[in-house]
């Protein structure tokens, strides 16, 4: 009877790191579309059932600022900013989110998705439609 008690402790235990792995919850690494080099990284919170993403580390020039974005957060240090809010979970991704690229100023409707086990996710910035966007992989840290 032990071993049978122990055997499905062992098991619920491994499902519940499995589950822990598919949150986005966590922090991110980002990787520059030009240059191909860590560009950030990202720490995604749950905010009720709502995920934001904040930038805690530039990895060049950190103390660069939004000088192309518009409202309150002009001019203010990129490091330290939202980018990332509003996904909330829908089957196996992350969608109705807005995700601000700070080095044109502008505003996306955005959409994630984890992949490779959750040790990337798949983060999509796109104007109306999902089709006319573009796709970055970030890494887990």
């Amino acid at each position: 009877m032990k071993k049978i008690a122990a055997a499905l402790m062992g098991t619920l235990l491994l499902v519940g790191l499995a589950r822990a792995d598919e949150a986005i919850v966590g922090t991110w690494k980002t990787i520059d579309d030009e240059t191909r080099q860590p560009k950030a990284l990202v720490q995604i919170t749950d905010n009720g059932g709502e995920y934001q993403g904040r930038i805690v580390k530039l990895f060049h020039n950190p103390d660069a600022r939004c000088d192309q974005c518009d409202g309150d957060r002009k001019d203010k240090p990129i490091q330290g900013m939202t980018i990332l809010w509003g996904l909330k979970k829908s089957g196996d991704s992350y969608e109705g989110g807005k995700i601000l690229d700070p080095k044109k100023g502008k505003i996306y409707s955005s959409k994630a998705k984890l992949q490779d086990g959750g040790k990337k996710l798949e983060v999509r910035g796109f104007l109306g439609v999902s089709l006319l966007g573009r796709t970055q992989t970030w890494e887990r840290q």
